[in-house]
């Protein structure tokens, strides 16, 4: 599926483009923005490094995956570098046409047994066992009126994101007979 992502508590969508962070790792910002038509706020879901995720298979709750910004080709990725706002670990995009590396790697927490389409979900960076989060953190130019995307160590309010716009897959016709919900 390619999908844009909001997160409920700030009401900004998960977003990227070509500009880099003046400081860390130098790497491909990853922000929030409100504009609900902004296409580069569109990732695709993928298996995680090194697997291939077959078209159509729902992803399970506790499932690693990789998300890769549609315009740029790059993975949503952290590492131990702290974010320039809220002091919180560093959240970037990295990696050239979806190829990038372990740090890459983020599972999909959420209840039941697959990630639905009108479900919340937590994501959870697979080596660093951050949370994908906003606080509300906004930057000056550049990219003024974005809001900083970053890691947390806790669970709270700020690290719940949802599916909204985008094209979803439909589950394969062997999971179709046990699936009730759609299913990303």
């Amino acid at each position: 599926s390619v999908v844009k992502l909001l997160n409920t508590r700030h009401n900004v969508r998960l977003h990227s483009h070509d500009v880099r962070y003046g400081s860390g790792s130098g790497q491909q910002s990853v922000t929030g923005v409100t504009s609900v038509d902004d296409s580069n706020s569109y990732w695709r879901i993928r298996g995680k490094t090194a697997t291939v995720c077959e078209r159509g298979t729902p992803i399970k709750c506790g499932q690693p995956i990789r998300l890769t910004h549609v315009n740029t080709g790059r993975n949503l990725h952290s590492h131990h570098f702290t974010s320039p706002l809220s002091g919180n670990q560093e959240v970037s995009a990295f990696g050239e046409e979806g190829e990038g590396d372990y740090l890459d790697d983020w599972t999909v927490l959420c209840n039941g047994p697959y990630w639905v389409r009108d479900g919340e979900v937590r994501f959870k960076h697979s080596s660093t066992e951050v949370l994908l989060s906003v606080t509300g953190e906004q930057y000056g130019r550049p990219i003024s009126g974005q809001k900083e995307v970053h890691g947390m160590a806790q669970p709270s309010q700020n690290n719940y994101w949802k599916a909204m716009e985008g094209i979803f897959m439909k589950p394969s016709e062997l999971l179709k007979a046990e699936a009730h919900h759609a299913e990303l």
